[in-house]
């Protein structure tokens, strides 16, 4: 199942939202995160993307969704060892939930990034300023919950996301990283539509 035509961005929310308090395990992820203690964080990336794709193709939501995505932005705490505070924090907070937290600080990435992917970025500047630069545009989204509603922070939009789209943001990543991708995730949803690297159309 794919949408077809035009579903209002608002309407595309909606369901976003529906479909993702019916993941038990990642919406208990979502209504537990603000004990984490980070006020500027999105859970984001795979998690809702996959659940999507797995509720439109008719599949377990937790299928084929290897861990949870939680970024935070915190510019005054970016040492290894502040981090890893946040992070056994979560691993504690998610310990019984099947979804495996990955905890990142935003603004620390720009540490690491080369010498794990082999080339530098600038500093991140907030935390919507990371998901700017997530490999597609359908997994570029992050949301939380805040006083019982829901924000979404999706800088493409949702078409691709409810189109099982894959299209490369090529803010940040390589070719090869996109491919690595397009492999890995048309083999677990056969539906998916690869929009290739070489394409301009974004």
């Amino acid at each position: 199942m794919r949408f077809r035509g035009y579903i209002d961005l608002m309407s595309q929310a909606r369901l976003l939202e529906e479909i993702i308090t019916r993941h038990e395990q990642l919406y208990e992820a979502m209504r537990r995160a603000p004990l984490l203690g980070v006020s500027n964080y999105y859970i984001g990336g795979g998690c809702l993307t996959q659940t999507v794709w797995n509720y439109l193709c008719g599949l377990p939501l937790d299928y084929g969704i290897n861990d949870m995505d939680l970024v935070y932005f915190d510019q005054e705490k970016i040492s290894f060892e502040e981090e890893a505070l946040v992070i056994q924090k979560g691993k504690e907070l998610f310990a019984d939930l099947s979804l495996k937290p990955d905890i990142k600080n935003q603004a620390r990435v720009h540490i690491w990034y080369e010498e794990r992917f082999g080339y530098p970025i600038q500093p991140y500047t907030s935390v919507e300023h990371a998901i700017d630069t997530w490999p597609t545009t359908a997994t570029a989204i992050g949301m939380r919950w805040e006083k019982n509603a829901c924000k979404i922070y999706a800088p493409f939009g949702l078409h691709d996301l409810f189109g099982m789209i894959v299209r490369a943001n090529k803010v940040q990543i390589t070719k090869d990283i996109f491919d690595k991708k397009v492999m890995r995730w048309s083999r677990t949803w056969k539906d998916v539509i690869i929009i290739p690297w070489e394409s301009d159309i974004i």
